[in-house]
């Protein structure tokens, strides 16, 4: 077994992560921001049954400063690189997003060089593989890189984008005997653990609780957090992952539409509020002008993006679960833990 450092420990898909490591018998180091962040850290370890989770190491680190970083990755086998900044609204300067993802992964990885890890597996995203290329029918695979200059590039999937070729420029020219893995997700679905989870949970929020009235035409990729944790790990050890990318996800791409139509199908009267109709391309156009929140909506709209996870298939001998299955996943979780409220 191994020593594992996982950044972002508090976020969905490291907290499942941390989970899944703990589950195989690793030992395991976590930074958060705050040392205050640890009890939701701890709290949705227990939600997940998380075996010896008292034994998880906590440390303060933060993207934006080296402090804290070495301690991080004392005795760490691999480094889970998954924490990142992800805008709340969009930032009036992209420098503000792509600065501290791309700072922070070098951070992160002259940090894991230093100590002697094996492998850092970056988690950066479908964003850095499939945008800027306007309407096309064509599937993207794990060689495909993202234009950042094309159409409907926002902060975000630039800073991604700028992220992860700077983390392989590093390791190339800088790593020394550091290799590196990375794992693009799609939109991540799936049981959530706590109310801190990944923007994607808000679409099937809003479709529960009746805030989102009709479905916009806008289609996504999806991926089970839990199969998306499950594919780190697989890379993480696998000789045959060193220096290459993975595409997590569960298949074709979906539409709002068919997502609210799973819920309604499997959840019966629990999602009775999910939309039924779909809202016309020219009103979401329209209220966009002078709704500041749906202007990067809309050059998505009626775009259908296909990918394939055929290699982590076939090199990893990863099955992720359906997109029905991850949906509903979802909204289950949120039932549960009583999350629709407000």
């Amino acid at each position: 077994m191994a020593h594992v450092l996982v950044t972002g420990g508090t976020g969905f898909l490291g907290s499942h992560t941390i989970a899944q490591l703990l589950t195989a018998g690793h030992t395991v180091t976590t930074t958060v921001r705050s040392a205050a962040r640890r009890p939701d850290v701890e709290r949705m370890l227990a939600v997940a049954g998380a075996p010896h989770a008292d034994g998880v190491s906590y440390v303060e680190a933060d993207l934006t400063s080296d402090h804290g970083w070495v301690r991080a990755v004392e005795g760490a086998d691999y480094v889970l690189h998954m924490a990142s900044p992800f805008p709340g609204a969009r930032p009036k300067n992209e420098d503000e997003v792509i600065v501290p993802a791309r700072d922070g992964a070098l951070r992160v990885l002259r940090a894991a060089r230093g100590a002697g890890v094996r492998r850092t597996v970056l988690t950066s995203s479908f964003a850095a593989v499939g945008y800027g290329h306007g309407h096309t029918g064509r599937t993207f695979t794990e060689d495909d890189w993202t234009d950042t200059e094309g159409p409907g590039v926002s902060a975000y999937i630039k800073s991604k984008t700028v992220a992860e070729r700077a983390a392989w420029d590093f390791v190339e020219t800088e790593g020394g005997g550091l290799e590196l893995t990375v794992i693009n997700p799609v939109g991540i679905f799936g049981p959530v653990l706590g109310p801190d989870y990944s923007a994607s949970i808000r679409i099937i929020h809003a479709m529960l609780t009746g805030a989102m009235r009709a479905a916009p035409p806008v289609w996504t990729n999806t991926v089970d957090v839990r199969d998306a944790a499950d594919l780190h790990l697989r890379a993480m050890t696998a000789p045959q992952a060193a220096g290459e990318r993975y595409l997590a996800l569960a298949g074709e791409p979906v539409s709002f539409h068919h997502i609210a139509l799973a819920l309604r199908t499997r959840l019966g009267e629990a999602a009775a509020k999910a939309p039924t109709g779909s809202a016309p391309t020219w009103l979401l156009r329209l209220l966009a002008t002078v709704n500041p929140a749906l202007r990067e909506t809309v050059p998505q709209l009626g775009v259908v993006r296909r990918a394939s996870h055929a290699k982590a298939r076939k090199e990893l001998d990863w099955s992720p679960r359906s997109n029905e299955d991850a949906v509903t996943a979802t909204a289950e979780s949120l039932m549960r833990l009583g999350l629709l409220s407000g």
